[in-house]
């Protein structure tokens, strides 16, 4: 992203610093009409190639609908400006049901059929299903599993989540706050979002000098019963049990699981999606101290100067009020790729994918929705196409999510880069063992 024309314009300060409300008083440029567009105005068409439904859904359709008061509320103030003139942006969707065939189905017709200009999704198994069709279209993708890049993905980007990067910052935070905890253990599903997670908080647990009681417990995704999975991860006593990148369709019952059986100590998981659900199968005493990494945008933290994702409590309050209950990790994650998007296309004076993306990484610097962020990865991906830079700590405290603070990534892999890519190639999760 040029990051002088940010500063300079109006999209420097975020797609809801757009917008003074949801009301809708326009603090848009000049140059866009002061009025809501009509629909098909100048429509620009983005593709969200996601799983809206199976056990992926909560990693893709709250993403959907935090996308479309993202356009909403852009397109009520004024549209995307391109060139002197405004633009509607719609979003088409497409749900892949985390199936690389119907993955690869879905880009194919966003592209053709849909005439899409940007397509974003989850990524993981889904894109090496999706990677012939970005290389023969040169259509610009964005993921949020940085673990997906490679040299070869020269169209993919990952703009708004460093997974499985950032789950390094919620131990580091842990091992500073909390130093009597030294022994832990840790179990996944076995596939594309598990394996370098588990890479990650190996070293990340290396790094912190937390010992490991035993080798990770990978399970079959398909797994349903949870109570051997959560006996063995008890059997050793230890002081911290970690879920990894689980699905919340883990989380959930391996959490009642360790509840029913006694467990006492400290938990840390990636996400924990709709842990109101999980309070209540359990109990808020339970819940107490849970670790994870993805906030609630009404906490106050989301308003204090360095965040981008401006006026972010007014955007969780319209997503509850729309969506009661479904708030999680990727509400807001694939708006604030949006956001990014709009302040290339702006600044290219262009929506085709190879001037937004020229755009974006044009001075290696970018507005991540926690602060100003490079774009980085060639050493651990084999491509600085992944936005990184602070990420939050978040902790469960009396029953609600709290940013306890905001870590660097860049910070902690100066210093455990190579512990870092030690243990990604002993899981085979290097980019040229991918590839």
């Amino acid at each position: 992203m040029n990051l002088k024309s940010m500063i300079t314009g109006l999209s420097r300060r975020g797609f809801l610093g757009s917008v003074a409300s949801f009301a809708g008083v326009s603090t848009l440029g000049a140059s866009l009409p002061g009025r809501a567009l009509a629909a098909d105005d100048n429509v620009i068409k983005i593709g969200f190639l996601a799983p809206l439904t199976g056990a992926v859904a909560a990693w893709g359709k709250p993403g959907l609908d935090g996308c479309q008061i993202w356009a909403e509320w852009v397109n009520k103030a004024g549209g995307i400006n391109i060139d002197g003139t405004a633009h509607t942006v719609e979003f088409v969707s497409y749900d892949n049901e985390y199936d690389p065939a119907k993955a690869r189905t879905g880009a194919t017709k966003l592209i053709r059929e849909d005439g899409v200009k940007f397509i974003m999704m989850l990524g993981g198994d889904t894109w090496p299903g999706v990677m012939p069709v970005a290389e023969q279209t040169g259509m610009l993708f964005s993921t949020l599993l940085p673990s997906d890049l490679s040299p070869d993905t020269t169209t993919l980007i990952a703009p708004a989540e460093v997974h499985p990067v950032y789950n390094v910052t919620g131990v580091e935070w842990l091992a500073e706050n909390k130093p009597e905890l030294k022994t832990a253990v840790m179990c996944a599903q076995d596939d594309a979002l598990g394996l370098p997670s588990v890479a990650t908080y190996l070293a990340a647990f290396e790094a912190a000098g937390i010992e490991m009681l035993d080798e990770p417990l990978l399970f079959d995704p398909a797994t349903t019963d949870f109570a051997p999975v959560v006996t063995r991860l008890m059997s050793g006593n230890p002081d911290i049990i970690c879920l990894d990148t689980c699905y919340s369709d883990y989380v959930h019952p391996i959490c009642e699981q360790l509840f029913q059986q006694g467990y006492k100590g400290q938990i840390i998981s990636c996400t924990a999606d709709f842990y109101d659900q999980m309070i209540e199968k359990t109990s808020k005493e339970f819940m107490e101290g849970f670790i994870f990494q993805f906030p609630d945008f009404d906490d106050p933290a989301m308003e204090a100067e360095g965040i981008n994702f401006k006026h972010a409590n007014a955007f969780y309050a319209e997503y509850a009020k729309r969506f009661p209950g479904q708030w999680g990790a990727v509400s807001w994650e694939y708006a604030a790729v949006m956001d990014l998007w709009k302040a290339a296309a702006e600044t290219a004076g262009s929506t085709e994918p190879d001037a937004v993306l020229t755009a974006m990484l044009d001075d290696g610097k970018g507005m991540h929705a926690f602060g100003e962020a490079d774009w980085w990865g060639k050493d651990l991906f084999g491509i600085d196409h992944a936005l990184v830079g602070n990420w939050p700590v978040v902790v469960i405290e009396d029953g609600k999510a709290h940013v306890k603070a905001l870590k660097s990534i860049p910070a902690w892999y100066d210093k455990h880069g190579e512990l870092l890519k030690k243990y990604m190639s002993d899981y085979g999760q290097m980019w040229n063992q991918r590839t």
